[in-house]
Formats: structure tokens, C-alpha cells, sequence
């Protein structure tokens, strides 16, 4: 097969009609649906004209179709899995994702926003997506409830509402014109073969999918619904409320009775209230409020809902979602960011929750909604037969920016299995410092210092990690700061060469800027082009801060650049400096690792159900060993020589930590 590059391209948008809420449900339950439909396609050819097929008007694809199945044409789209798939479920045929490219991935490997309108507005291109898309999506892409004024239908069809339909049709060829300007403005930045593999990869994971357990989850939703009503009861006879969940009701409750002044109930303040009160009666009503406010079964209803007709979630990782790093993102239940599990004999719970015996639970255990909280991440399982292998990097970032500053005795302790929170605070205090042992104490100290400090982190960044919380003051904290950095110069050192390394090659546009580690290895090599800063890593993949220049940052000169705020998601100017540089470099070295891995794992045959930050989660027959998947995790890596990565694990009938 020719590559990429010397291959025809057919530009594709669909719209699409379905009961199913694509939102909550995800993909595939979407194209799952009983009505799903195709109702209009545009497709152009390279960058010529597009044309549009209205399928509602029986319209033939044949042509089209013969494209979209041809291995020598290269299929184009922004976010393909929703073509890709669509298409596929539409003509009950798969559409391998090697055959497709993603201007929604192209915008993201260049540090610009994934939505087809937010990167056609950074670019300034001249045919932008049109902005009556979601009002004309609502109408004829959804159901609709049924009036009198409509005829009491459930759907809008295009002969109810010929203009829209007419607008809709231009919306949809209007997508097709965008994706091209994009394309063609994004098409020159180098992707390795390899990353493309890990793109195709993502895109299988997702398929496959994992499976979970409908009765635990249910049975879930349904002891927190009856313990909240006998709570909410209960909470009702000891207050006289009618809603004794009303923030508001329960304030002027508190002020009657307890003379209690209430600025907020947010989960600190109840906590800091039941310190204070003195009567019973106002105790347990703090404390019911503690146990009510806890959301424990959000992420049980979004299995439930995403779940597939076999009963396995889909689409639970996004590719490139997480900035410029290119680690991924979760979608739907958000693996990433499920609670943990601390429970003994989580067996035995489990089935008291299948059961649904509140009774039993209450007697055991002195939170119901944080029980059921921490058996979250139980409701995958493996299938029939099957068992989870449970893999991750052992310390990965901590392995990673020893390796690429070449803190020798860092890599030391990584070499000899030790503890790298204990080795640190030895080297900051110079004591001997053992888990559980000599000087354990100082361990504490020791991870809240390579939590926060491995970045440029200061007081402000200990804080955060709960360091005030310990009893430290600011000036303790200052000097634990200045030790760490003391005891692992090389480090700081990194931090100044990639922020020089950065400056230099904003200052230099089109010149490189390598950064080296204290073993004399390329780490990164920055330049700026037309469009960026960038940055390369030794795997080949590429960092993209766009529009970046040297301005003033409060009184000094600083690297900023545009990008998206990850917390309030909108697209600004933002400051970044050598910590945060190498910060980016790191995750995305540990990220690269990671993939190699997935990779690696992959072509053994193993069955990736989903991976979580540097944790990989395969299916695999009963009786398999977790260790050999760990071995494959831990094998050298050709641009990383010398790292020492080890892969650690367990075996389980259902996802948890061990």
C-alpha cells in the first residue's frame, strides 16, 4: 500500500439520526439504536468542490461507497471514529482506521482546540464551520416531543421544515469545506510511523471495549437510592423540614437551633460544623448531610448508559486528549479518575451490594455511599473465562526525569528497587531514612518534595499537595524546597537549558535548539516555524505551543503561547517556563513509553481493554500470568537506552487497585 501522502483523499461529513443520546449513551450505543440512520453526506475529492448526498431523497451512494471501502484512498475527517464507525454500521461493514485521517488529531498535534469550529477560528480560515449547526442538529438529528402544534410526532423530517433542511444541507457541505482548509494548513507536521500505529491502536482498544457488570451496577444505583430516602427520612423528623436538602432551609435550621452562622455547606464546612456542635441532635444532622452530599453512583449510571447491547462499554479513551502532551483523556465514565479502593474482603461487599442488603452494609461499615464509591471501579470485569492482567510503570515520571536530567543517584535507587521517597528525603536531611523504620517519619516530607517539586514547584506547589496540612510552616516548607533542589541539581539545571533552549529558538525562528542531559544525550530540540514552537522528543513525536513568542509576564521575559486552559477549557494566552517545559517533556517521554508498550503488547496478542495514566488493563484467558505482561512493559526501548523502566501487577476477576 502507497503511503499516505502519494494517495488520493475523500474529504467525508455525515449527519446522522438517532434515539439514543450520543452525550450520555457515547458512540456506539448511538449507531446501536434500532432507528439509527445516514441522512446526508458530503465528500469531496482532495481539495476540490464538495458534493452532498441527501439519503432522505434516495439519493445513490454507489460511487461514493466503492471510495470509502477502497484501501488506496485515504478517507478524511474530523473525529473519523464517528464516520468511521457510523459509516461501517450503516453498510454492516468495518472501516480499518488505518485507512482514515483526523483533522480533529491533526488540530490537537499541533496544540490548536479538537472542535472543527474552535481550530477553524484559531486558523482565521476563510470557510468556517456555520454557527446554526446545533440548533439544525437538535431538529432533525433528535426526537422530538410530540405537541399539538406538531401533530404530536416524535421526529422532525425534512419535509416539515424545507428551509432548515435546505440550511442543514449547506451545514453539512460547510463542514466538508472547513476540514480541507484545515488539512491542507496542518498537513506538514511530521508524525513517526509509529504514532500513527498507536493511532490505529487507540481506535481497536476502543472498539473492543470492556464489559460490565449491569446487576453490580444496578444493584449500586438502587441501595443509594433507598439508603437516601431512608436517610432523607429520617434527616426530615429530626429537622421538621419539608426539604431538608435546600441548602437554604438547612442554614435557617442551623442559625434556630444551633446558633450556628452558615456562610456554605460545602463538604469542609459540615465537617468543621459537627467539630463545634454540642447537641446530638444537631451532630446527626451534620452528619446525615455529610453522608447524603456524597455522589456515589454518577459513574454507575454512566455505565449503565453507555453500555452496548453485549453489555461492554465502548469509547472510554480519547486519543490526544490531554494537551499537548498527547496523553489521553477519558470519556464517558472517566477511567482516569475513578476512586479508589481500600476495602477488605471486597468480594464478600460486592455481593452484599448485588443483593442489595442495606441492612447488612450499614451495620458493617460507617458510610454506605463510600462503600459503594470504592467498589466503582469492580463494575469491570473480565468476561466469561477470562481474567484482568493489571500492569503499570513503577514511578514512571520519577524514573523518567532522573533518566533526562541524568541525576545519577536517582538512577541509582531505581536500579537497586528502592524507594524513591525515602532515598529523597535522605538525600535532603542527610539521615538514613527507611520505611516504616529509621527515620520514617521523614518519608512523608520526601513524597510531598517529588510531588511537588520535580517541576519548579515551590511553596505555593507544596501547599497543594497538602504540605500546610501536615503542620508545616513556610519557612519549613521554603527549606524543604531548597533541599530538594540542593540534593538533585542536575534537575534545576534541566529546567534553565529547556527554558534557554525555548527562548533561544523563539528568538531564532527556523534555527534548532537542542537540550542535552548530563550524559551528552539529545532530551529535546526546539525551533520555531511559521505557525509554533516546537518541540521534538527523542521518539520523533513533536510538541506543539502555538503562536508562542517572548513576551512580558509580570515585569520579566517570558515564553507564551496560545492554548487551551484545562480547567475552563477556553483557548488564551497562556505563560510557560523551563519547569513547565520539562514537565510537558517528561509526561510525554513516560506518555511515549507507554505507547511503545501498548503497542508491543498488542503484537504479542494480548487484548487491551483500556489503559489508565501508565496502568495498561488486558483480557486474558483464565490461568494467564500478570508477570508476563509487565516483562513486555519493561523491555528497553531504542531511543530511550538506558532507561530503566519495570513494569509491576496483579491478576483479577474485576478492576481494582490491589
Amino acid at each position: 500500500m502507497k503511503p499516505h501522502s502519494n494517495r488520493r483523499r475523500l474529504f467525508v461529513d455525515i449527519e446522522t439520526y438517532s434515539s439514543a443520546d450520543i452525550k450520555a449513551a457515547g458512540l456506539y450505543p448511538y449507531v446501536e439504536a434500532d432507528d439509527f440512520e445516514v441522512l446526508l453526506i458530503a465528500y469531496a475529492w482532495d481539495y476540490g468542490p464538495v458534493q452532498l448526498l441527501d439519503l432522505t431523497n434516495d439519493e445513490t451512494p454507489a460511487e461514493l461507497w466503492d471510495a470509502l471501502t477502497d484501501p488506496e484512498v485515504v478517507k478524511v475527517a474530523h473525529n473519523c471514529t464517528f464516520e468511521r464507525n457510523a459509516l461501517g454500521e450503516w453498510r454492516c461493514r468495518y472501516l480499518p482506521p488505518e485507512e482514515w485521517e483526523d483533522t480533529m488529531i491533526m488540530a490537537a498535534q499541533h496544540g490548536l482546540p479538537m472542535s472543527l469550529d474552535a481550530a477553524g477560528d484559531t486558523l482565521g480560515i476563510e470557510r468556517q464551520k456555520l454557527k446554526s449547526g446545533t440548533l439544525l442538529i437538535n431538529y432533525f438529528c433528535k426526537p422530538c416531543k410530540p405537541t399539538k402544534a406538531n401533530g404530536g410526532r416524535t421526529r422532525n423530517l425534512p419535509h416539515h421544515a424545507p428551509e432548515k433542511w435546505a440550511e442543514f444541507k449547506r451545514y453539512c457541505v460547510r463542514d466538508v469545506e472547513a476540514m480541507q482548509e484545515i488539512h491542507k494548513r496542518l498537513a506538514g507536521l511530521p508524525v513517526p510511523a509509529w504514532e500513527r500505529r498507536v493511532q490505529c491502536l487507540d481506535a481497536r482498544i476502543n472498539e473492543r471495549g470492556v464489559l460490565v457488570d449491569m446487576e453490580l451496577a444496578e444493584a449500586a444505583v438502587a441501595v443509594d437510592g433507598a439508603f437516601k430516602d431512608e436517610h432523607t427520612k429520617e434527616l426530615r423528623r429530626l429537622t421538621g423540614l419539608s426539604n431538608p436538602n435546600s441548602v437554604a432551609q438547612l442554614k435557617e435550621w442551623l442559625q434556630a437551633v444551633a446558633g450556628f452562622d452558615v456562610d456554605s455547606l460545602n463538604k469542609q464546612a459540615v465537617g468543621d460544623l459537627r467539630a463545634r456542635a454540642t447537641d446530638p441532635t444537631t451532630r446527626r444532622v451534620l452528619e446525615l448531610r455529610q453522608l447524603l452530599g456524597k455522589t456515589s453512583t454518577t459513574k454507575y449510571q454512566a455505565m449503565t448508559r453507555a453500555a452496548c447491547k453485549d453489555n461492554r462499554v465502548r469509547g472510554l479513551l480519547q486519543y490526544y486528549g490531554a494537551g499537548r502532551t498527547g496523553r489521553w483523556a477519558g470519556r464517558l465514565v472517566q477511567v482516569q479518575n475513578l476512586p479508589q479502593n481500600h476495602l477488605d474482603d471486597i468480594d464478600q461487599v460486592r455481593e452484599l451490594v448485588r443483593a442489595q442488603d442495606l441492612e447488612s452494609l450499614e451495620l458493617c461499615f460507617d458510610s454506605v455511599p463510600d462503600v459503594l464509591s470504592q467498589l466503582i471501579r469492580t463494575a469491570f470485569i473480565a468476561k466469561p473465562g477470562h481474567t484482568f492482567l493489571v500492569a503499570d510503570y513503577a514511578a514512571i515520571e520519577a524514573r523518567v526525569i532522573a533518566y533526562l536530567a541524568g541525576e545519577t543517584w536517582r538512577q541509582d535507587v531505581f536500579k537497586q528497587g528502592g524507594d524513591i521517597y525515602c532515598s529523597s528525603a535522605s538525600q535532603m536531611f542527610g539521615v538514613p531514612v527507611v520505611k516504616h523504620g529509621i527515620n520514617g517519619h521523614l518519608r512523608q516530607k520526601g513524597k510531598v518534595a517529588e510531588l511537588a517539586c520535580g517541576y519548579g514547584g515551590g511553596v505555593a506547589a507544596l501547599k497543594a499537595f497538602g504540605a500546610d496540612r501536615m503542620g508545616l510552616t513556610e519557612p519549613e516548607m521554603q527549606t524543604i524546597v531548597t533541599q530538594w533542589r540542593q540534593a538533585s541539581p542536575t534537575i534545576p539545571r534541566f529546567w534553565r537549558e529547556a527554558e534557554n533552549a525555548a527562548k533561544n529558538a523563539l528568538e531564532h525562528p527556523g534555527k534548532l535548539y537542542p537540550v542535552y542531559s548530563k550524559q551528552g544525550h539529545t532530551v529535546a530540540t526546539y525551533w520555531r516555524d511559521k505557525d509554533a514552537l516546537r518541540c521534538r522528543l527523542p521518539s520523533g513525536r513533536v510538541l506543539s505551543y502555538w503562536g508562542a513568542y517572548i513576551g512580558d509576564h509580570k515585569g520579566k521575559p517570558s515564553v507564551m503561547f496560545m492554548g487551551q486552559n484545562q480547567t475552563t477549557r477556553k483557548w488564551e494566552r497562556m505563560e510557560t517556563w523551563g519547569g513547565k517545559l520539562v514537565e510537558n517533556i517528561v509526561q510525554a517521554y513516560a506518555r511515549d513509553c507507554l505507547a511503545v508498550a501498548l503497542l508491543r503488547l498488542e503484537a504479542a496478542g494480548w487484548k487491551i481493554v483500556f489503559h489508565v495514566h501508565d496502568e495498561v488493563v488486558v483480557e486474558a484467558p483464565e490461568g494467564t500470568r500478570w508477570q508476563d505482561v509487565a516483562a513486555v512493559m519493561g523491555e528497553p526501548i531504542d531511543w530511550a537506552p538506558g532507561l530503566l523502566l519495570r513494569g509491576d501487577g496483579y491478576e483479577t476477576r474485576f478492576y481494582m487497585k490491589d
